[in-house]
């Protein structure tokens, strides 16, 4: 990115540049402040590959999936890069059209990303069938060797997941017991609600231990986990 802001003016590289770092700082906990910033350094650098991916990102994150397909279209176009391809197949979903990720998720573009962009694909083929209500074709779309395999890699806990929910929208809730419990060993930054899904399933019910004033009803806490039955 800074090897791309270098064809601006230096001052203007330097508002450009503040601005990106502020989407990227905001993107997760304030997607409509990011998405300031974004609408900011596309003003400024417009012509810039990663401002136009940047942007695409937090429009994708305030659910703006005509204007993020937009910029990424964009932003491969200056760069000739497949890597956006998941995320605007994604958007296609987005905009009700799940005929058209799949289409996308059979394109000789996916041959060419790399494993991470692969497994991404498959989500999103995943997601674009269950739109469709297809769900036993999520299911068999997930099941890959990435999924099998017992190496834990940044996309694993994701993967998992996914599978996991498919399994249980698709009523087979002892598999997605079995496979919410897998995404949680692999969980590792907490990329996921997996451990909350496994509760849920286990009958475990959370109370919160404060009342609404923020203090402890008898100076005690209320209650501790409770489980329905005598489940494990």
């Amino acid at each position: 990115m800074r090897q791309e802001l270098q064809s601006l003016p230096k001052t203007l590289a330097e508002d450009v540049a503040r601005n990106l770092v502020m989407v990227a700082r905001l993107l997760d906990e304030d997607p409509e402040s990011a998405y300031g910033y974004s609408r900011v350094a596309l003003r400024l650098a417009s012509r810039v590959a990663a401002v136009r991916e940047a942007a695409g990102f937090a429009a994708y994150a305030n659910q703006k999936y005509g204007e993020a397909l937009a910029e990424f279209r964009a932003a491969r176009r200056m760069t000739g890069s497949v890597e956006l391809w998941p995320v605007m197949a994604d958007c296609e979903r987005g905009l009700g059209r799940p005929e058209k990720a799949l289409d996308m998720a059979g394109a000789p573009e996916v041959h060419k990303l790399d494993k991470a962009g692969q497994v991404e694909m498959r989500l999103v083929a995943a997601g674009a069938r269950r739109d469709m209500g297809q769900l036993d074709a999520a299911i068999v779309t997930l099941q890959s060797p990435e999924l099998a395999s017992h190496s834990v890699q940044p996309w694993t806990a994701r993967l998992r997941y996914a599978y996991a929910d498919a399994l249980l929208a698709a009523g087979r809730e002892q598999e997605a017991r079995e496979w919410f419990a897998k995404a949680v060993e692999s969980d590792r930054d907490g990329s996921t609600d997996a451990s909350d899904r496994l509760a849920e399933l286990d009958g475990v019910e959370f109370v919160d231990a404060l009342d609404e004033d923020g203090t402890e009803p008898g100076g005690e806490v209320e209650s501790t986990p409770v489980e329905d039955g005598d489940k494990d």
